[in-house]
């Protein structure tokens, strides 16, 4: 008998639907995440419930209603089954492939109770997050392994975490980015989704990683080989290098915090801020830490911010596609299914295995 192998695909999460108490629902499985807000969990509770979901859901559900498809529903949902039924096609029938979200649904569990019942050989999990962040990648792979623990027999399972330089996803953002002629905008941003400061500060085991470091991330080293930030400035490289984007005309920037708390900086509206000072008009971005689009690309970046530049005295921010469909994209999905390393030399795939 031929044997089945599984894949997990796992994305962040979207409500269910744009209403408040699905909007409420999402936001309080994500934001009571210890690995999303890293703090005591009486704490966690009384500003999670207390104070942000409270407040925030019915803003939110306002946004999420902005791009919502009548049709389809969530962007991030519907991409995602797409990929997955692309991917259905470039691999055999020997692999039985399923979609989860950290948050909210198709969930995590319903996924691997699929591949249980399928009495599957193996199982490959790849969360979708190019760059480790232990707020993304490690809270997914914590959660699988989790709900694992109660079975009584494992399949063998290895997990995907990190896949910031590969090289097809690389040539994949250029040829979106190529499309939108950069040499035509007066400068190009690298917007990233953000993390507190005090996420970073443990990502070397030995203690000794600091942001404060002289270029520290210019090149990943033994010491931030699992830093968010070293991976997102060599992910925004290798684009730019792709594309002939001089180093002057680009910079990388994060998005979405929460809180007063610092986090990682240039914040993109202080980026915004300082090239509309300058003198930009017209702005390229690419936001890479997503591969399919969703509220921070379609919203936060296309709406907000481009209503925010022209406060600021500019014309124009676009937005550069997700990778979506892009059939690059999927050949790199299915190399990573495969174990398979289509990355630039001298930088490694991310791998994790566990024997069964």
């Amino acid at each position: 008998m031929k044997a089945k192998k599984g894949v997990l695909l796992i994305n962040l999460g979207t409500p269910d639907s744009p209403k408040v108490p699905d909007v409420r629902r999402y936001l309080d499985e994500f934001l009571m995440d210890g690995r999303v807000i890293d703090i005591g969990v009486i704490q966690r509770n009384l500003l999670v419930r207390g104070i942000i979901v409270p407040f925030r859901s019915p803003k939110t559900a306002k946004l999420y209603n902005e791009i919502w498809d009548k049709e389809k529903g969530s962007p991030l949902l519907y991409i995602s089954e797409e990929q997955v039924a692309l991917l259905r096609e470039e691999l055999s029938d020997e692999y039985q492939i399923e979609l989860a979200m950290r948050y909210q649904n198709p969930s995590i569990e319903q996924a691997l109770e699929k591949l249980r019942l399928a009495m599957v050989d193996s199982i490959r999990v790849i969360p979708l997050f190019p760059q480790y962040a232990s707020a993304t990648t490690g809270s997914v792979i914590e959660k699988v392994m989790r709900l694992m623990s109660t079975w009584p027999t494992f399949p063998e399972i290895s997990f995907v975490n990190q896949f910031y330089d590969n090289e097809l996803m690389i040539e994949a953002f250029a040829d979106n980015g190529r499309l939108k002629k950069p040499e035509t905008f007066d400068h190009v941003l690298f917007s990233f989704h953000g993390l507190p400061i005090r996420q970073l500060k443990n990502v070397d085991n030995s203690g000794n990683h600091g942001c404060d470091a002289p270029n520290c991330c210019a090149q990943i080293s033994s010491t931030n080989k699992f830093c968010y930030v070293a991976q997102c400035h060599a992910t925004a490289r290798l684009i730019a290098e792709k594309l002939h984007i001089a180093p002057e005309k680009y910079t990388v920037c994060f998005q979405s915090r929460l809180g007063k708390e610092p986090w990682v900086q240039p914040y993109t509206s202080d980026a915004l801020e300082k090239l509309a000072h300058e003198g930009a008009k017209r702005l390229l971005v690419f936001s890479p830490a997503f591969v399919a689009d969703c509220i921070e690309t379609l919203y936060e970046i296309t709406v907000e911010y481009g209503q925010e530049f022209k406060k600021l005295g500019g014309e124009h921010v676009e937005l550069v596609p997700s990778l979506n469909t892009h059939p690059k994209w999927i050949e790199a999905l299915k190399q990573m299914v495969l174990g398979e390393q289509a990355n630039i030399p001298n930088m490694q795939l991310g791998e994790t295995v566990v024997n069964k």
